[in-house]
């Protein structure tokens, strides 16, 4: 006798977006209003997965500010909290090249003062990669951190 097939439980995927100015203060509001969005799906300050996510945000957001700076348009902060997983996502509209993807990072030489931003990104995030704006023009830089357990907040 075979067991009827079970459906599997609903997927609730939780996004959060926001666009913000390209400027460091948007920048620095990007991290914090990462960090207080995840404290509100349950992903508590201070663990792995929230101190990752705050420095991912942190680079991803100085760097389309720095590199991905159009005059007159914003850079946009999604997160998404997917089962297992929290995802960042920043785009930006910059029309100039795209930077190096996962393991194509080079090494900064040891006097560099710039250069580290996308090497702590792929030391923190489970995956990560670089895709086109769409629609176009731009690029996203997208990284996920993976949750404890591999489950999803409550709240």
């Amino acid at each position: 006798m075979n067991a009827p097939p079970t459906r599997p439980g609903p997927v609730t995927v939780r996004t959060f977006t926001q666009r913000l100015s390209a400027t460091p203060r948007g920048a620095r509001l990007a991290r914090y209003l990462a960090l207080n969005q995840l404290h509100a799906w349950g992903v508590p300050y201070g663990g792995d997965a929230s101190d990752a996510v705050a420095v991912i945000v942190a680079e991803l957001a100085a760097n389309a500010v720095t590199h991905g700076r159009v005059p007159g348009r914003d850079f946009e902060l999604r997160l998404s909290l997917v089962p297992g997983s929290v995802r960042v996502e920043v785009t930006d509209t910059c029309t100039g090249p795209r930077p190096f993807g996962p393991g194509d990072v080079p090494a900064p030489g040891p006097l560099d003062e710039a250069g580290r931003g996308l090497l702590l990104v792929g030391a923190l995030a489970d995956r990560w990669e670089v895709v086109d704006r769409e629609p176009p023009p731009g690029k996203t830089v997208r990284a996920e951190v993976d949750l404890p357990g591999g489950g999803q907040s409550s709240r």
